[in-house]
């Protein structure tokens, strides 16, 4: 930023990429902004010096607004923690924390606990900590619970339960009050706290009401003054490494563990590896070949993979491994949040590993990483439960449409083309009618009236993060499987996120992308699997919707062969416990379940099943359904209220659950609907998957434009229709002949 470059920095490549920010930065002046995840103070020192050149300070720095979570200190927890070694705390409260299991130095602190003489717990569950403690009094859970908060300055949110608590506990708050001699209960308190605070019953009500206050902000003005940037600097320039570098990171799904024991967020895949019901080591293809890990086809297909003893000072662990394209070539990454006590909960328990112990602590702040570790290869395999294990679409534009900003903009026609030319090659052999003709059922466009539902999904909005896919689980009842299950390719998702690797073809550690397709049933007008079921299970309705009879399933599984999606699932075994006939709960006929399927159907945790959706029984198939329950809902509701349904009524849950707006639900004949205009404005980048097939898919995707100034050669190649029809190499699939890398590209992307 200030003209000087990186000195020092060999790479070429990311000295180039720096350089070419820096640029871009200064071009974006007071406009632009830099933040860091990084727990290193110096780090943050110099952003802080960055955003300071830029003029952002005052502009999109607020020194009057403070955000007010993640305010741990490290260093008060570690002098904690000597306290208690000496005998300086007689008593010790714990509530929200786990330290036992996240503390880098959790063996000190078992034994500093063991001075404490009174140490009371009021976490919900029996952690690691919990166990370890004299009293035990657990607090409500948060959606029992009254509070408040402060997210940021001057923004005041409020707390109120959902339900009735369903145990024998009490506030933590209720607790110190009583002990503080106080007769209220902490609900009491809180009222008329903020009766007071706020100026009377109504005021109170009214902000309960919206959920959030915001008032001018109090916090003082701040500055930026420049101090400690010269040692900031110096102590990052100067830092000397060897061996490998170990990252710890948290897991989309589980974050840091206090949510481990949900089985749907284990058995959500993760969204870069794909992976499952364990934490694993992802190493680079560099660091692949060095340890001798043959990266062939049995490496990708087969669950067994290799496992690598990781050695830190004195402390060492065992985890298998994963090979991730555009990883640097000694990094290995670890997922936290694994390896909790049995205590904890049955879907937790044997799960992964704990990996908190080996983040260091440099004085002041727990650095996430750590250099100078030794990985061997001890050549025992474990396997892994990955849903989808081909890494690349191989140039298959049918499936996928992405491509550079730079290249769309020399060639914004290109999808429009291609349909074009698709229709020519197809409607001159009928009649100039094919969508109606080449279909055995009346033309789709006058089976339906006044509603047509469909979706749209914007591959340039979606990051994979899964929230979608776990909103699907709660809202339609789907069954969790468990690792075993998950290995045999039983997992029942309705909904999954595809993700491909987009590299160089000559160097596959040359990442460009991932990419992420959300896959679900495509309800399509001219549905294979509806005429293929002898029963008419699998039926469509006047309002587009594929639809699935349960109870006249008979299980042929005509259907998933049929459907060229692949996105139909299969009831293998009783996972919900909905079978009235006992043997098909007898795991010596159906094949051994994990425990985790067992206590999905205990009689708690069928309190989160919704009562507008069936459980399906073994034999069954289901799918995606368009949340229908909800779209019912929502007619309902139009009716009691003597309207017409109008868009925005009915969403789905994925929907719902999208924090990135890459979902768009609605009727698509209503021209005025969301996802009518979502056609309109985007008619360059929309597309069918697959859509040579006349499958005629009610969902539309829009394709993925990387926001970079390099040219795609892909993107206008083999862009013809009367190639793709003739199913031969000229699909442009790439033919592997020479057994290739599973991370090593083919065309584009990555080969298998």
């Amino acid at each position: 930023m200030n003209g000087s470059g990186t000195p020092g920095l060999k790479d070429a490549k990311l000295n180039a990429a720096i350089s070419k920010v820096a640029v871009e930065l200064k071009a974006a002046g007071s406009a632009g902004l830099v933040v860091s995840g990084s727990n290193d103070k110096n780090v943050q020192v110099i952003v802080n010096a960055i955003n300071n050149a830029l003029g952002a300070n005052g502009s999109t720095i607020k020194w009057n607004q403070s955000s007010n979570y993640r305010q741990g200190i490290d260093s008060e927890m570690a002098d904690l923690v000597a306290m208690m070694e000496s005998g300086q705390v007689g008593t010790l409260m714990i509530y929200g924390a786990n330290p036992v299991y996240t503390w880098n130095e959790s063996d000190r602190f078992k034994n500093a606990l063991k001075k404490v003489r009174v140490t009371v717990s009021f976490n919900e569950k029996m952690d690691e900590t919990t166990e370890l403690c004299e009293y035990v009094i657990p607090s409500h859970h948060y959606l029992e619970s009254w509070g408040d908060a402060e997210p940021k300055s001057g923004v005041i949110c409020f707390q109120q339960p959902t339900i009735y608590p369903l145990f024998k506990t009490r506030p933590f708050q209720t607790s110190l009050l009583r002990w503080s001699g106080s007769l209220q209960d902490y609900e009491t308190y809180f009222r008329e706290y903020w009766n007071g605070k706020l100026g009377g019953e109504d005021a109170f009500n009214k902000v309960l009401q919206d959920g959030v206050k915001e008032e001018a902000s109090t916090t003082g003005g701040g500055g930026y003054g420049g101090g400690g940037l010269t040692e900031a600097t110096t102590a990052i320039t100067s830092k000397t490494t060897s061996g490998d570098e170990i990252v710890l990171y948290q897991k989309v799904s589980l974050g840091t563990g206090s949510q481990a024991n949900n089985p749907w967020l284990q058995e959500l895949p993760d969204p870069i590896s794909k992976a499952t019901w364990d934490n694993y080591a992802m190493i680079s293809i560099k660091k692949a070949e060095e340890l001798g890990i043959k990266l062939n086809n049995d490496y990708e297909y087969y669950p067994e993979k290799p496992v690598v003893e990781i050695a830190v000072g004195n402390k060492k662990i065992e985890l298998p491994v994963l090979v991730i394209p555009g990883m640097n070539a000694n990094t290995i990454a670890i997922a936290v949040g694994y390896g909790r006590n049995e205590a904890f909960g049955v879907a937790s328990s044997g799960v992964g590993k704990n990996v908190y112990n080996l983040a260091t602590y440099n004085g002041s702040t727990l650095d996430n990483y750590v250099t100078g570790a030794k990985v061997t290869n001890l050549h025992t395999k474990y396997k892994i439960a990955q849903p989808q294990k081909h890494n690349s679409y191989e140039n298959r534009k049918e499936v996928v449409r992405e491509t550079t900003l730079a290249s769309f903009k020399a060639a914004p026609d290109v999808i429009p083309e291609w349909r074009k030319e698709l229709e020519e090659a197809f409607y001159a052999h009928s009649r100039n009618d094919y969508r109606s003709n080449a279909t055995l059922y009346p033309d789709p466009d006058t089976r339906m009236q006044e509603i047509r539902w469909g979706m749209t999904i914007d591959m340039n909005s979606c990051y994979g993060c899964g929230a979608c896919v776990v909103a699907c689980h709660a809202e339609n009842n789907v069954p969790v499987v468990g690792k075993r299950e998950v290995l045999r390719y039983h997992d029942m998702h309705w909904l999954r996120v595809d993700r491909y690797f987009v590299t160089n073809e000559e160097n596959p550690d040359d990442l460009k992308t991932v990419v992420f397709q959300l896959m679900l049933c495509q309800h399509c007008d001219n549905a294979p699997c509806e005429n293929v079921c002898p029963v008419a299970a699998t039926n469509h309705s006047q309002e587009g919707i594929n639809q699935m009879a349960y109870n006249r399933c008979i299980g042929t599984r005509y259907c998933a062969n049929n459907c060229p999606y692949k996105v139909r699932r299969f009831n293998w075994a009783d996972y919900t416990g909905a079978d009235s006939f006992p043997n098909n709960r007898d795991q010596q006929l159906v094949g051994k379940l994990d425990s985790v399927v067992e206590q999905m159907n205990d009689d708690l945790t069928r309190m989160v099943l919704n009562p507008d959706v069936t459980v399906r029984s073994r034999g069954v198939m289901e799918k995606c359904s368009f949340c229908v329950q909800k779209i019912q809902l929502a007619k309902l509701d139009a009716k009691k209220e003597n309207r017409m349904l109008v868009d925005g009524d009915a969403k789905t849950a994925c929907q719902m659950a999208c924090s990135a707006d890459a979902i768009v639900f609605g009727n698509m004949h209503d021209p005025k609907s969301k996802v009518s205009m979502m056609h309109v404005e985007n008619p360059k980048r929309s597309f069918k998957v697959i859509e040579q097939l006349h499958t005629l898919p009610n969902i539309t995707y829009f394709a993925k434009l990387r926001n970079t100034n390099e040219m795609d050669p892909n993107w206008t190649e083999d862009n013809h229709p009367e190639k793709v029809h003739e199913g031969n190499v000229e699909e442009g699939h790439t033919v592997d002949t020479a057994g290739h890398s599973p991370v090593k590209p083919g065309g584009q992307t990555q080969d298998h």
